[in-house]
């Protein structure tokens, strides 16, 4: 897998991508990730993420709106390895993560707000593979986004 530099890219393709501009923090074993945009809107709540978290990734890329929600987790470590086992390349994260100790140690990409210790609900709350905006991005399913610890870009085409 080719290292992503998200400063380089941008620099060769100013036009080309949108930052987001939300102070994310890695999480997991890999900084840099990079692949086509999957996302998931909701709120507290796990249920369809884990849904999803279960098919195929391709190493696509979750992006997960959790309306910026700093009460409940949106990922642990029980979910990261299954993203993982799924062929996901990455999670990016508009909400908060658990068992952070255990998230360094898998080999995945997770950007998120922060930690908290308390699990989300299961109620299946949201939608899945539909526009979300956070970060002065929309972030569409199939646009194309960068990861790195300088940043996250997203573009309509790979670059």
């Amino acid at each position: 897998m080719t290292e992503i530099v998200t400063t380089d890219l941008h620099d060769a393709h100013p036009d080309r991508l949108t930052m987001c501009t939300l102070p994310l923090k890695d999480f997991g074993g890999r900084s840099s990730f990079s692949g086509l945009i999957r996302t998931i809107v909701t709120m507290e709540d796990t249920k369809l993420a884990q849904e999803t978290f279960r098919t195929p990734g391709n190493g696509a890329v979750i992006v997960l709106d959790g309306g910026g929600s700093l009460r409940t987790a949106m990922l642990g470590d029980v979910n990261a390895d299954i993203l993982k086992q799924n062929g996901w390349a990455g999670i990016v994260i508009n909400g908060v993560v658990r068992d952070s100790e255990a998230l360094r140690k898998i080999d995945i990409g997770i950007k998120a707000l922060g930690v908290t210790p308390v699990r989300s609900a299961k109620l299946g709350i949201g939608a899945v593979d539909v526009p979300v905006a956070f970060g002065n991005v929309l972030f569409e399913p199939g646009q194309h986004i960068y990861c790195d610890e300088d940043g996250i870009l997203i573009s309509s085409a790979p670059l």
